[in-house]
């Protein structure tokens, strides 16, 4: 999806909760997935590494490792 297409996506999920309906949302969109999520699990080769609130699972060190890498070989 383009990021006129997260955006309104966004959009409408915002509009469906507020209407108190719960929502399982399974995404890897990272800035939609923090910014609609109160709580996030992460998974990494389906066994769970983290779970939390968002600003918890941004800082986890396991998700780091896992989907941003560890800056050894950067440059």
């Amino acid at each position: 999806m383009n990021a006129d297409e997260v955006n309104r996506a966004v959009s409408l999920i915002i509009k469906i909760w507020e209407k108190g309906t719960t929502i399982l949302l399974i995404e890897h969109n990272m800035r939609a997935a923090m910014n609609l999520c109160q709580r996030i699990i992460v998974l990494e080769l389906g066994r769970k590494i983290a779970e939390g609130a968002p600003v918890e699972v941004r800082a986890n060190k396991d998700v780091i490792r896992a989907y941003l890498g560890t800056g050894k070989h950067a440059a």
